[in-house]
């Protein structure tokens, strides 16, 4: 991956010196702006140190979609409160990212990063051991807290991670993101199929005891290699100016309507895949890879094209919501199109929902980040925590509406229509988000028609009175 460290990439902002944290050169915010031929050191640790948790927590959160369901069932849950075991999540991490993204410059980026990624090792472990619980209330309550203290964990590591990842690559956010999305995609990938495949071989336990123990095995090397990106100054912004912001809100829409979509699967996929083609719970980790395979590979090119082209990310998040909503629609498939159901469609939608997400969800973080500079934001460690605690927290949204309200309409209605109306939801957002862009450049086409008549207007003016005029 050369983009990062390309020579002949965009400058820095104006203003962008004054946020550097020294001048020295083992400085990593100075030398991230340097813009060198290669990735730095410092880069480098920054890129390894986010793909690993990147990967172990994807892994560990993606684990649970072929089995617990069917494993929770036996336990007393109902289709509905695993959906809320799995929304929980969410939620917690919606309101842990809000404090997490104000209060990062006085917790410190490193410390936030290292210790979420230790804790979250550990309660992974932990929800191994929960098959030993009694039935009924006691199990799900364990589930619940377990889920939560997963998720606060979590969204310190990943804020962080997002924040110290804008500072080492300023100029190339998206294409950064875009190719770390390989790790969360290979943790997508990877949870479903060995999860489902270690539960049929040696049970409910190993699947998590295991994982856990690999994020654990990750924190040493991270608290080695991961450089401090610290900041005196915490900013003066807060979330309610930045999500007050026209775009900035129609954007966190498009977060929203596309976490729900991807949380939306988890509690109803593996159980409508179980019932209607009959598949055991290791095929249906296959399933799960449609999805995950097509989203990892084309993350990368999407913040490619993000970063080199900045006009077309406004096609993309409108384009990308569309053709989600779409495939959505024909994933039952809706009962009104009187289309088969067939395993083949299924996973046909899931490879395309994979690569729309990815346009739609990768060039989401740069443009929020430029959409602040442009009204007045300080650049600088503050408002990109500002910027990375508001993204975790929309994304937190519909993971937890996405799970919570699928599984819902899964018992009322079934997989087909619940599916459609998930589907109608990115559509939604998709055309309010092309709405704006139509407004935003049918004013500055008005802008500029004025600014040409007044300039018309003054040059066609006479510099002195006529003499001929009394």
């Amino acid at each position: 991956m050369d983009a990062p460290g390309d020579a002949e990439g965009p400058s820095p902002p104006e203003g962008d010196g004054e946020q550097r944290l020294g001048g020295s050169d083992d400085d990593p915010a100075a030398s991230a702006r340097g813009t060198p031929s290669r990735l730095s050191r410092e880069q480098l640790f920054v890129l390894i140190s986010a793909a690993s948790l990147n990967l172990g927590c994807m892994m560990s959160y993606s684990i649970l979609g072929p089995f617990f369901p069917k494993e929770a069932e036996k336990k007393g849950a109902s289709n509905t409160v695993i959906g809320m075991i799995f929304g929980c999540y969410a939620l917690f991490e919606l309101l842990a990212s809000l404090f997490f993204g104000k209060y990062l410059v006085q917790i410190g980026a490193k410390f936030m990063f290292v210790s979420g990624m230790f804790v979250s090792g550990g309660v992974t472990i932990i929800f191994g051991l929960l098959d030993q619980v009694p039935d009924g209330p006691i199990f799900i309550t364990m589930c619940f807290l377990v889920r939560i203290t997963d998720a606060i964990s979590f969204s310190a590591a990943i804020t962080a991670s997002f924040s110290i990842l804008a500072k080492a690559f300023p100029n190339h956010v998206a294409t950064v993101l875009g190719s770390l999305e390989i790790f969360s995609g290979l943790g997508l990938v990877l949870g479903p199929p060995l999860g489902g495949f270690l539960y049929q071989s040696f049970g409910y336990e190993v699947p998590f005891i295991l994982l856990g123990c690999i994020i654990l095995l990750m924190v040493p090397l991270t608290m080695y290699i991961l450089p401090s990106y610290e900041e005196s100054n915490p900013g003066h912004h807060s979330f309610w100016k930045l999500i007050s912001l026209p775009k900035v809100a129609l954007i966190t829409l498009i977060i929203t309507s596309l976490s729900a979509c991807f949380g939306f699967l988890d509690p109803t996929l593996s159980l409508f895949v179980l019932k209607k083609f009959n598949l055991p719970a290791g095929h249906v980790g296959l399933v799960f890879l449609g999805l995950a395979l097509s989203y990892t590979i084309s993350s990368p090119f999407c913040g490619l094209l993000s970063d080199k082209m900045p006009h077309l990310r406004k096609w993309f998040l409108v384009f990308g919501n569309i053709i989600t909503a779409g495939c959505y629609m024909l994933l039952g498939p809706v009962p009104f199109l009187h289309i088969q159901s067939q395993l083949w469609l299924l996973v046909l939608m899931l490879v395309i929902i994979g690569i729309s997400s990815g346009m739609s969800t990768i060039p989401t973080f740069p443009e929020i980040i430029s959409c602040a500079h442009e009204n007045g934001f300080e650049e600088g460690l503050s408002t990109l925590a500002l910027v990375s605690g508001l993204f975790s927290a929309v994304w937190s949204v519909g993971a937890f509406m996405g799970p919570t309200l699928g599984g819902f309409l899964y018992e009322k209605i079934g997989f087909e229509w619940a599916a459609a109306v998930q589907g109608l939801w990115a559509l939604t957002s998709g055309l309010l988000m092309g709405l704006f862009y139509l407004l935003e450049y049918s004013r500055r086409r008005t802008r500029s028609n004025l600014e040409n008549i007044v300039g018309t207007e003054e040059e066609q003016r006479p510099l002195l009175p006529d003499e001929n005029q009394p």
